[in-house]
């Protein structure tokens, strides 16, 4: 009798595990053909702009091309986020480790070292948090929109899912909201203000702008200034005459 038991035990996990690694398969089959459409597709929805709808934050946004993105919304975002943005292959490896010293030193006060990359691969494809699985899935999705998007589609993207405000979804809807105006008219100042908020976008507020909005903005102004003339940033940024 206990060998039958031991032996059916040992039926059922090797089921289990087969079905596990057939789920497995399909699930990785299904997010690769998802990534390859969404190179030319928008996202429908993602889990971040679900949970604003229905926690009671609301969800608007008006996704649109990136050639009718001003380049001072591109260039703002850059100079605020990620100024390698150009360079690294997904990761800032030195911010990263400078955000993992500071927030061992100051665990109450955590600091993200996330690149433009990593911020697309967890608002498109994950959950917001910082638990050890959403990091690995996010190395994994961040390295397959490198190899797959390139750096002009992770852009836009970004600009289209990133939460710019409380319920507030992207740049053209950003642009709309804070200025009565398309992101392809957004000017340097408007574009940096809006950038000054992306740190915590529910709690800064880009109108009324507190003090330290408007010193971040200011700061970035400068940096936008320093960077334009980068002709890797310039061909990211270069918007066709419309």
């Amino acid at each position: 009798m206990a060998k039958d038991s031991k032996s059916k035990k040992s039926t059922f996990i090797g089921k289990l595990w087969k079905w596990c690694k057939r789920i497995f398969l399909w699930l990785f089959i299904f997010q690769f053909f998802y990534i390859i459409i969404l190179k030319w597709v928008n996202p429908p929805v993602t889990i971040t702009q679900f949970v604003s709808l229905v926690s009671g934050h609301g969800l608007k946004r008006d996704y649109v091309d990136k050639d009718v993105i001003s380049s001072n919304a591109k260039l703002a975002v850059i100079a605020s986020e990620d100024q390698l943005f150009p360079d690294h292959n997904g990761f800032d490896w030195k911010s990263i480790e400078k955000a993992m010293k500071y927030n061992k030193k100051k665990p109450g006060r955590i600091r993200g070292g996330s690149t433009i990359s990593q911020q697309v691969a967890k608002n498109v494809f994950l959950w917001q948090g910082r638990s050890w699985i959403r990091k690995g899935l996010e190395v994994y999705f961040t390295f397959m929109i490198e190899l797959v998007w390139g750096k002009k589609r992770i852009l836009e993207v970004y600009l289209n899912v990133i939460e710019m405000g409380d319920g507030i979804f992207g740049i053209e809807m950003a642009a709309n909201k804070y200025f009565n105006k398309s992101a392809k008219n957004l000017t340097k100042q408007e574009a940096s203000l809006i950038a000054a908020c992306l740190p915590s976008p529910k709690r800064y507020k880009v109108k009324p702008a507190s003090a330290y909005i408007s010193g971040r903005s200011r700061t970035i102004m400068r940096q936008m200034n320093n960077l334009q003339v980068d002709p890797d940033i310039q061909k990211l940024i270069s918007t066709p005459s419309l």
